[in-house]
């Protein structure tokens, strides 16, 4: 069903904002004469491709998440997307009440965190995914069942204000000095899947633990709704600290905030926002393909466009943005993570109290 050569290598340059306009003329231009469209993209999508409509349930940003649609509808064209786009937190209380009252309603769950995939699994929520180039990638967000699979690797750091911060923390124990009391921002665990896993690593991190989560709020650090508040935080001056996603900085940062960031010497938790199949899917055919898409050279190229740190070595990495062998990355085991992060958040929000 699947063709692992359907998706060509694309140039995205880094950090470029490839609009739903731009995309749309770049395919009107890249017809022929007489109205054809001859691209690499369009001749590799054939009549068996996909087709129907697929519905997506995502966290990702909203101009990302439209960035990826039309891209993949390229290769795709027959297959009418649409999407429901919220915070993981609410992702999962619409999915329990679908689940209630006959059944989810989705195609595709690309959302933050491995916890919640692991979940749905158990509950028989996912099927087995169908995609051929799973060996391609970085083995670490390949379910070992076949389950999900991760599409971007989005690293938890320490973002700092520039003007406001002269010596800048680079490991998370810092954090917990009395020196940053006031200073920090942080999004809310209920609210951010990323936020909750983190938690759940954070506590599991025999360096950090339950007492520096204690240090850490008494720091009286500002709890806001998501990653993207907190950013934009930090880039106001409104905190000199955001613990916040990498890309995040490195947007505003090339938007000319004064913003910068370090990745903590003490390890970096990160979330692999996966994708997977619903087992109630309708569209399972396209919903396959749309994360075979997200996968592929050409959707990591583009991931790496958004600013993410891709799943795949052959996809480059975003300008400014280090290697991931350049980063101390925790690699907790997830099933311990997935069966702690709800006590995890529970425990924050009783030391937010």
């Amino acid at each position: 069903m699947l063709h692992r050569n359907k998706y060509p290598a694309y140039k995205y340059p880094a950090l470029a904002v490839v609009s739903l306009a731009s995309l749309a003329l770049l395919t009107a231009c890249g017809g022929s004469a007489d109205g054809a469209d001859n691209s690499p993209a369009a001749a590799a999508s054939g009549s068996d491709g996909a087709a129907g409509t697929l519905t997506v349930y995502t966290s990702e940003p909203q101009a990302k998440i439209d960035e990826v649609v039309a891209a993949y509808n390229k290769v795709n064209p027959d297959v009418s997307v649409e999407v429901f786009r919220a915070g993981t937190g609410e992702l999962k209380t619409r999915i329990a009440t679908e689940k209630e009252t006959g059944g989810i309603q989705a195609d595709v769950i690309l959302a933050a965190d491995v916890p919640t995939f692991e979940a749905y699994a158990a509950e028989g929520d996912l099927q087995v995914l169908d995609i051929d180039n799973t060996a391609e990638l970085n083995q670490d967000v390949v379910d070992a069942e076949g389950y999900y699979v991760g599409t971007r690797i989005i690293p938890t750091v320490i973002a700092y204000n520039t003007t406001l911060v002269d010596n800048a923390p680079e490991s998370w124990a810092e954090l917990a000095e009395e020196d940053y009391r006031g200073m920090i921002a942080m999004p809310n665990p209920d609210v951010s899947g990323a936020a909750a896993f983190n938690t759940a690593v954070w506590l599991e991190t025999p360096a950090l633990g339950e007492n520096w989560l204690k240090d850490l709020i008494t720091n009286e650090p500002t709890v806001l709704e998501s990653n993207g508040p907190v950013g934009q935080a930090v880039a106001a001056g409104t905190s000199g600290i955001g613990i916040v996603v990498d890309y995040v900085a490195r947007e505003l940062a090339a938007k000319g905030s004064p913003i910068s960031l370090s990745y903590p010497a003490d390890g970096v938790p990160y979330v692999s926002q996966p994708a997977g199949v619903f087992t109630d899917a309708t569209n399972p055919d396209a919903a396959n393909e749309f994360v075979e898409f997200l996968v592929s050279k050409e959707g990591q190229e583009l991931a790496v466009a958004q600013s993410y740190l891709p799943v795949r070595d052959d996809a480059g990495v975003p300008e400014g943005a280090p290697s991931l062998a350049d980063i101390e990355l925790l690699n907790p085991d997830l099933a311990v993570i997935a069966g702690k992060q709800a006590d995890a958040v529970a425990k924050f929000n009783d030391l937010l109290k």
